[in-house]
């Protein structure tokens, strides 16, 4: 039963992680109704975002060890990596401060839920905006957004996406709906803001799978492998399936139907919390 509890986690983080739909508050609403609680299935949360961002790297293979090898004389090269860990900086210095205090009082099923249907109302409100400047031109092929493309990115801007991941802070927000949503805010075209959101999550999310293993090794044993190999690796799988889905999606769809999911979902855990039909667990 952990085992299959894993697989369940593993897809569902590979298939939320990258939409705009928060995968961790998919997975507290998920181990919640799976009953996968404890110290121990908190790292197992985090440590599979791992899988999900190997689905990454492999996907942009190319372009990252292309990124690596040109370091010492592609200043392209250079402007990439550092917008990349410009836009990581304050995710890092935000989670270690805030961290703790964040998880002890909004890692329960209704400030999700509420999280998810303020996001949904957000990302209606900047779709509305976005297609009132641009029309549907984007979704046409048309280049009309001030950044076209990940390289165009200027390091004000990778600045200010990376302190708006900082809202992902709260369980329910979505790394990539404030990334994606807040970099269109600011100009960026909606490919090359999907794209700069994948590759800011590669550091974001490893760097805090290995902090959060690293830190409650205490609490790990050699039998718990087996179940953070599963849900990592299918985690990788799934989230590989969504990663090409969702660049396929972006070139000619908004985000308008994940912004009416985030809001319905949400609000059936309201209900459902409010009326006792569902015994959502803290």
């Amino acid at each position: 039963m952990l085992l299959l509890k894993a697989v369940v986690m593993g897809v569902v983080e590979g298939l939320t992680e990258f939409l705009p739909i928060s995968s961790t508050g998919h997975l507290i609403l998920t181990a919640s109704l799976l009953d996968f609680h404890g110290e121990t299935a908190k790292v197992f949360d985090i440590a599979i975002q791992t899988g999900a961002m190997f689905a990454v790297v492999w996907e942009y293979r190319q372009r990252l060890l292309g990124t690596v090898r040109g370091l010492g004389h592609d200043p392209v090269a250079r402007r990439f990596a550092l917008n990349v860990l410009v836009a990581f900086i304050p995710a890092v210095v935000l989670g270690l401060a805030l961290g703790k205090t964040i998880k002890e009082h909004l890692f329960k099923p209704v400030p999700v839920a509420i999280a998810l249907v303020v996001g949904g109302l957000l990302i209606l409100w900047i779709e509305k905006r976005h297609r009132a400047a641009y029309g549907d031109a984007d979704l046409k092929g048309q280049r009309l957004a001030r950044v076209e493309t990940v390289d165009q990115l200027s390091g004000l801007d990778a600045l200010k996406i990376g302190l708006l991941q900082c809202l992902a802070l709260i369980p329910g927000t979505s790394r990539s709906g404030a990334t994606i949503m807040g970099a269109m805010l600011l100009g960026v075209s909606r490919k090359a803001a999907t794209e700069f959101s994948f590759y800011l999550g590669i550091p974001t999310l490893m760097g805090a799978g290995a902090y959060s293993v690293w830190k409650q090794r205490d609490a790990l044993y050699v039998s718990d492998l087996p179940m953070f190999a599963v849900g990592t690796v299918v985690a990788f799988v799934s989230a590989l399936l969504c990663i090409r889905w969702l660049i396929r999606y972006v070139s000619s769809h908004d985000f308008v139907p994940f912004a009416w999911y985030r809001i319905v979902f949400g609000g059936i855990v309201l209900l459902t919390a409010y009326t006792g039909w569902v015994e959502w667990a803290a």
